[in-house]
């Protein structure tokens, strides 16, 4: 931001209060100051001016009051650069001493304690991805495999003793659904059935049973661990292709093991778009969005590192329901490529106190086609299986 011209005269108006988004961190990159507000997403480069004339209006105060502080500049230029902080959400403006908070404010009221760590991270890593995946992306992924050399997926310790370990054969249904888990990139043209989309979320986000903790309180027990048994996951589903279920949005009650419908009529492009244009999922008979309710996991952890938990057991959950889908005989696959606040709107849900994490489905297996042809198919992903 400019710095405020030289002032010669003074003023005697009365102007609105100003005061400082509370959702403001800075850092330096190279030699340059930069200012981000994370809640809207929007950034400055800024000078030390900026960065005092922030530090100057930390609460409620009258910008004139900016007239008495810095006397030596012009009211226009001090005018002229709180009304760009205005404009771009750095400073906040009000004709009385307190202002109404937005409805994002409010809801990110629960996340004081975390702020600004888990906050920055949340906002910040949102809407990555633009709406297609573009030819020339799954180029340039093929170029890099050619060009680097992929990084070894495991680490060795040379020159350490080392104990040897039996390794057996593993016989029975459990090991041979771990070993037969892969992510799926192609789907038949048959539908999955109700009683599989049931088992399969029921199995992985259901409520089991519960816990007591005294005779008035209990917890909640899944198949998949929670830090505090406080479970913040909420799963919706997109259906698209599953015999007695119409096409639509739902969401997955896990404790009367039902879908509530909150919208209706899913395509194919519509899992497209909402996967980042990944067209190698849109022929899948679901797709699962997994959700967090923050305050559930912040009424107990109350630091930021609790927000690690969150997205640790979206990571459990999802594991959990792609052995699931691997068991019921299903093409599973996952993927964190989102259109966040896409998603986001068809679930109803503000991305704040409530806000999509990971994606999940699953469709029937192809009928005729080796899978292992795809990878090789130019036109899909550049990338090995999973």
């Amino acid at each position: 931001m400019p710095a405020p011209q030289k002032n010669s005269k003074p003023d005697r108006t009365r102007g609105a209060f100003l005061r400082r988004a509370p959702f403001l961190v800075s850092y330096w990159q190279g030699k340059q100051l930069y200012i981000e507000n994370y809640l809207s997403r929007k950034k400055i480069a800024a000078s030390m001016e900026t960065a005092a004339l922030l530090d100057f209006f930390s609460g409620w105060k009258r910008e004139e009051g900016m007239f008495r502080r810095w006397p030596e500049y012009t009211q226009k230029s001090l005018r002229d650069a709180a009304g760009r902080l205005v404009k771009e959400s750095f400073l906040h403006k009000s004709n009385k001493r307190t202002s109404k908070r937005s409805p994002a404010e409010r809801a990110l009221k629960h996340w004081k304690n975390w702020n600004p760590v888990a906050g920055f991270f949340h906002f910040q890593t949102k809407d990555s991805y633009s709406e297609e995946v573009r030819p020339e992306e799954i180029q340039w992924v093929a170029n890099l495999m050619r060009r680097q050399r992929i990084p070894a997926p495991v680490r060795r310790w040379p020159s350490t003793w080392t104990i040897p370990l039996p390794k057996e054969t593993c016989n029975g249904e459990f090991p041979e659904v771990l070993l037969k888990r892969r992510t799926w990139r192609e789907f038949g043209n048959k539908p999955v059935s109700k009683e599989q989309l049931a088992r399969v979320l029921d199995l992985s986000f259901g409520v089991q049973d519960w816990g007591k903790i005294s005779p008035s309180r209990s917890f909640a027990l899944k198949t998949s661990p929670s830090g505090g048994g406080l479970h913040p996951a909420e799963a919706y589903v997109l259906v698209r292709k599953v015999t007695s279920v119409p096409r639509g949005v739902y969401h997955y009650d896990a404790v009367g093991h039902r879908l509530q419908q909150i919208g209706k009529g899913v395509r194919s492009a519509d899992i497209q778009t909402l996967l980042a244009g990944q067209w190698w999922f849109r022929d899948a008979a679901f797709v699962v969005f997994l959700t967090a309710i923050f305050q559930r996991t912040q009424w107990k952890y109350d630091y930021a590192r609790a927000y690690r938990a969150v997205l640790a057991e979206a990571g459990h959950l999802c594991q959990t329901f792609c052995l699931t889908a691997t068991w019921l005989g299903l093409a599973p696959f996952c993927t964190m490529a989102l259109m966040d606040t896409k998603i986001e709107q068809v679930l109803r849900v503000d991305g704040i106190s409530e806000s999509v994490l990971y994606a999940m489905g699953a469709g029937t297996k192809p009928e005729t086609r080796n899978r292992k042809s795809k990878a090789k198919n130019s036109e899909g992903p550049a990338e090995p299986e999973t």
